[in-house]
């Protein structure tokens, strides 16, 4: 399906009806006032006129008229009325708001529609214009800020998002009570210092990298307040909220954070910084100076800024729909419709972003030591773990049979939809999700543990939709946030290119670690099943492509289930199908779970409802996977009949067919939002130098463009240039950069180029030296198991204990190698999981091409740079599963 451009005057089939009642009710046309029963039918175009009636041939201008007509009309309907909304961008100076007197009435739907299987955009963005070059040696352009645009976070140029200006600190820090003590006062001379913001960015720390989150799932953001010489101030009270999460003592559970999610505080310092004019540098980088009222940009290639499209998003709120207890929003229907252009404040202001996790954050005055701690705390607000979830840029609420079908959320600054408390019965179907800075879809909260039946979140459909390439800017959000909801149904949908998780399902899992029970809550009969998921987790890390927390129900019947799900190619270290603290209840069966950094399933956790008896009760069933765990039920967790595979074409044709969008759903595959470009840059790259090389590696950009990323290419600060395969790159997960002069400094940046061209530079890596030194080879693999499949085994091992890693003349394992005897046929393990995950961690690897009933010994060696390292040896004898069950 297309969405062409049309003109009015081209009148389709499907308003055959409406062009009937209009012609029959001539008089009442002609009339600004429409009752009742003269007309089910309105129409609106940019070229309309809000003086006119709302004919096919004498539209109306605005959504906001069209809204007050509705309302003139749906007192007690006996049809739809549908309100057709020619192609064009409709500018919202303020949000539409509607409630309980906007809905349907006695069973029919007021339908905001696509004219003509057109794209109409509901824009919350003014254009900016009149741009002048004011530095030819950066190509630096500037324009005045629209009149009655105060602030934003975001810039698109041609319908591609422009970065904000960031590079790495020019100085040392050391951290303080207010912020930090600079090496140097060289930040202090930058302008509007108050607009600057650190970025602490989670994720696997690998060499040069860290982890400078408050966990690897998690990027929070504060604002700086004021530099002064060498004292910076950060922003209140984000600082607080990010460095001050107050702690049990050291003796008493072990000294965790009261709130149980992760660390007391960011890393002593950012990833990166942000929003600061003097770092302006690469092409599609912006920078907004509110104090000289000016935005500047530098283009990039092919952009004519004196005829290009520039949206600057000004409404943080495009569509809030939100009904009361006793009189609910209801029984409206947006279709077809692209919704654009606004943006989300907070991170700005002292509030800054404190993440908890997947974009839920601390807010407030003190928030680090009473937010959520309810029970766990003196003055500690309730429930626990209610935090504050960023909002959608659409927002619903206490509200029923809410459609979105065919819809297009795309350039959003916050959450791109959020279905709050008291949502019901709502459908999103058949629409795009892409270019939100956080969340995509947002379903249910967690601030009501015990709702009464109004504020129930019960009883919605999220169906054939694609979500890809989110969150571009909170990067530890995730595509769908699901929190405590019943009869919630996820099915068929395509998720990919996303910075963290996949699917987020419940919550308030987390006082299992320290031995408590977890928060009680209404969550029962929720189901993610039939989704494909793959490239995801590609900043970030500790998440899955689905994610569950806490309590799913009360019993394995009415318990989460997540069933016929396709699930490859995941970048962070974390589960391909998550249960996470509290998990319980859950059903994880007959899915397909494929090239996953660590486990393709994990975790198993004690259930403290009963004391820790027995652990959280588990089904995990009959999936395909390389984990190869042996049947078992201790404990209440039990796993069987899962079945080992080395390539995803061995899974069964019936559950790869049936995973994602349906057939008549596929062309979303192919429509496109705004022209085809280069990648955003890749990021965090990490660096290890040996004798005379080093080795790279890297995060992958989340947004690549409109088309695959080919290859990546690493220049050093000396010039040197390596490129490899974005099909090599996803096999190694690194280069090595050879010819490099032993005793120079170098630093490294890395490109990504698709078949629009090249993005700009990396943030630079930090320095490394090679030096010549003497490598041994590697310790044996410790802990290694084989368990054995039908002509194959998984071989479980952990990192050998003395290797050197993360320093220059370092000598970091790059693969493992398995290789069985009788035969000699031989593996090589490498990827990511190779390079990230420590002695602690568990890997896996599958050999195959082996005879069921042989006994093999499988040997397993750790490579580097000096060659393959010592073996460590494990028996296995392959033999045949027995018929699968059948599937749908």
């Amino acid at each position: 399906m297309k969405h062409p451009s049309r003109r009015w005057f081209w009148i389709p089939v499907f308003v055959a009806t409406a062009l009937v009642l209009l012609t029959c009710a001539d008089s009442a046309l002609n009339s600004v006032s429409v009752s009742a029963w003269s007309v089910t039918a309105l129409f609106v175009s940019p070229h309309g006129n809000d003086s006119h009636p709302g004919t096919l041939w004498q539209p109306i201008k605005t959504l906001k008229h069209a809204q007050d007509l509705v309302r003139s009309m749906n007192k007690n309907m006996t049809h739809d009325i549908t309100v057709y909304v020619e192609g064009g961008t409709y500018r919202l100076s303020q949000p539409l708001t509607f409630d309980a007197r906007d809905s349907g009435t006695n069973g029919h739907n007021v339908i905001y529609k696509a004219f003509a299987e057109q794209r109409p955009v509901i824009s919350g963005g003014v254009p900016v214009t009149d741009w002048e070059r004011v530095d030819g040696s950066k190509n630096l352009w500037s324009a005045p800020i629209p009149e009655d645009l105060k602030n934003t976070r975001q810039l698109y140029v041609n319908g591609v998002r422009a970065q904000r200006a960031q590079g790495r600190l020019p100085v040392t820090l050391t951290e303080t009570s207010t912020g930090y003590t600079a090496s140097s006062a060289v930040m202090s001379t930058w302008r509007n210092p108050q607009d600057i913001e650190f970025v602490y960015t989670g994720g696997n720390g690998l060499w040069t990298e860290g982890s400078y989150g408050l966990g690897a799932w998690t990027e929070p953001r504060c604002p700086v307040a004021s530099i002064q010489g060498t004292t910076i101030t950060m922003a209140q009270p984000c600082w607080d909220n990010s460095t001050k999460r107050v702690s049990y003592p050291h003796n008493v559970n072990g000294g965790r954070t009261i709130n149980l999610v992760g660390p007391t505080s960011v890393g002593k310092q950012p990833e990166y910084v942000e929003n600061a004019f003097e770092l302006l540098s690469e092409p599609g980088q912006w920078y907004l100076d509110q104090s000289a009222k000016k935005i500047y940009y530098i283009p990039r290639h092919g952009e004519n800024m004196r005829e290009a499209d520039v949206e600057a998003p000004m409404l943080e709120t495009l569509i809030s729909g939100h009904g009361t207890e006793s009189a609910p929003v209801h029984n409206i229907i947006f279709s077809g419709l692209q919704f654009s252009y606004a943006t989300w404040l907070q991170p700005s202001s002292g509030e800054g972003f404190s993440e908890i996790q997947a974009n839920v954050t601390l807010t407030g005055q003190g928030a680090y030591a009473t937010q959520g701690l309810c029970q766990f705390t003196p003055n500690g607000t309730c429930p626990y773990g209610n935090w504050t979830q960023t909002p959608g840029n659409l927002s619903f609420g206490f509200d029923s049979h809410i459609q979105f079908l065919n819809d297009a959320f795309i350039h959003l600054g916050a959450a791109g939809l959020q279905l709050g408390d008291g949502s019901q019965s709502d459908t999103v179907k058949g629409s795009v999700f892409t270019d939100i800075s956080g969340n995509g879809l947002e379903i249910g909260n967690v601030d009501i543990v015990q709702p009464t039946t109004a504020q129930l979140t019960i009883g919605n459909n999220v169906l054939d939709n694609h979500f890809y390439d989110l969150p571009v800017e909170f990067h530890g959000g995730v595509a769908i946030l699901n929190g405590y909801t019943q009869n919630t149904t996820i099915q068929y949908n395509q998720i990919d290119h996303t910075s963290y998780s996949g699917i987020s399902m419940g919550w308030g899992g987390w006082p299992d670690k320290i031995q408590k029970p977890a928060q009680p809550n209404p969550s029962q009969n929720n189901v993610v099943s039939n989704n494909l998921i793959f490239d995801y987790m590609e900043v970030l890390a500790d998440g899955g492509s689905i994610y569950t927390n806490g309590i799913t129900g009360s019993s394995m019947s009415n318990g989460e289930k997540v069933t016929g799900n396709v699930i490859f190619d995941q970048f962070g270290s974390g589960h391909g199908i998550y249960t996470d603290n509290g998990s319980s209840y859950i059903t994880v069966a007959n899915n397909v779970i494929f090239n996953t950094n660590f486990d393709n399933w994990g975790g198993r956790h004690k259930n403290y409802s009963n004391g820790g008896i027995t652990d959280d009760p588990l089904d995990i069933a009959n999936n395909y996977w390389q984990q190869g765990d042996p049947d078992s039920s201790a404990l209440t967790v039990t796993e069987s009949g899962n079945r080992l595979i080395s390539a995803l074409k061995q899974a069964p044709a019936s559950i790869l067919r049936n995973a994602g969008l349906q057939r008549e759903y596929k062309w979303l595959l192919s429509e496109r939002f705004s022209r085809p470009s280069a990648p955003e840059p890749p990021t965090r790259v990490a660096a290890n130098a040996g004798n005379g090389f080093a080795y790279l590696a890297w995060n992958p950009p989340v947004f690549e463009g409109g088309s695959p990323v080919r290859f990546y290419t690493v220049t050093s600060s000396q010039g040197n240039k390596a490129t490899i395969s974005a099909r090599d790159f996803l096999t190694n997960a690194y280069v090595k950069l050879s010819g490099l002069t032993n005793g120079t400094s170098y630093t490294f940046t890395v490109t990504a180029t698709n078949e629009e061209g090249t993005s700009s530079a990396s943030l630079p890596s930090a320095p490394v030296t090679p030096t010549a030194s003497t490598v041994t080879p590697a310790s044996a693999p410790q802990s290694v198991v084989a368990y054995p499949g039908s002509g194959m085994a998984s071989v479980h091992f952990k990192s050998p204990t003395a290797v050197k890693t993360g320093t220059d003349g370092g000598s970091p394992i790059i693969s493992y190698t398995i290789t069985a005897t009788p035969g000699g046929r031989s593996v090589t393990i490498s990827g990511r999981a190779v390079l990230v995950l420590g002695t602690s961690h568990t890997m896996f690897g599958v050999i195959d091409g082996l005879q069921n009933g042989q006994t093999y010994t499988l040997s397993i060696t750790a490579n580097t740079v000096a060659g393959p390292g010592a073996a460590t040896t494990v028996t296995v004898t392959p033999a045949a599963y027995p018929p699968p069950p059948p599937t749908a």
